[in-house]
């Protein structure tokens, strides 16, 4: 009876970290999303801002490559 007992407490304790898990990594996600909206903001040029769904460091070695954006990497310091 008592193992019974232990077995159901190593479960729940296991789907709780699992579940505390998954809520911390969506709350970075969140963040990480909030923190990239302000390079689409209307603030920065067109042909400047982040594409959605490009990432971050990706889009800025896009820019550097190309002469004609080169001046758009001030708006990601």
């Amino acid at each position: 009876m008592e193992n019974k007992f232990l077995i159901f407490g190593v479960i729940f304790l296991i789907a709780l970290l699992t579940i505390a898990v998954v809520v911390k990594l969506n709350r970075l996600e969140q963040i990480s999303n909030e923190d990239l909206s302000k390079y689409s903001s209307e603030k920065i040029p067109q042909e400047c801002r982040l594409p959605q769904g490009q990432d971050l460091q990706s889009w800025k070695e896009h820019l550097g490559h190309h002469q004609n954006t080169l001046y758009c990497l001030d708006y990601y310091k």
